[in-house]
C-alpha cells in the first residue's frame, strides 16, 4: 500500500487550520467577515509555527520534480507524439 503523499497531508492540516477556528468563531457568533480573517491569520501563523516538516518534505519533492536529470516520460508518450506527428511510434522513439 502507499503512503499518502506529503503535499496531501499539508493541505489537509492547512485546511483544517483554517476551517475549525472559523467554526468556533462563527458558533460564537462573531460576524463573517472577522471570523474568516482572525482565522486565516490564525492558519498562517499556526502553520508557519508547527507545520516545518511536512512543508519543508513538500518543498524537498517539489525541488526534486523540477530539477530532474532526465525528463519524466510516460511509456505513452512516443505514441502520442506519432500520432500526432502522422509518423509511426516505433520512428518516434529512436
Amino acid at each position: 500500500m502507499k503512503s499518502v503523499p506529503v503535499w496531501i497531508w499539508y493541505t489537509a492540516l492547512r485546511v483544517a487550520l483554517f476551517v475549525v477556528p472559523l467554526v468556533v468563531l462563527l458558533v460564537a457568533g462573531v460576524p463573517g467577515w472577522i471570523a474568516a480573517l482572525v482565522a486565516a491569520l490564525f492558519g498562517l501563523s499556526a502553520s508557519l509555527l508547527f507545520l516545518r516538516r511536512p512543508r519543508e518534505s513538500m518543498a524537498g519533492d517539489l525541488y526534486a520534480a523540477r530539477h530532474r536529470e532526465k525528463p519524466l516520460v510516460h511509456e505513452d508518450d512516443a505514441e502520442e507524439d506519432a500520432a500526432i506527428d502522422g509518423t509511426s511510434a516505433e520512428t518516434a522513439r529512436d
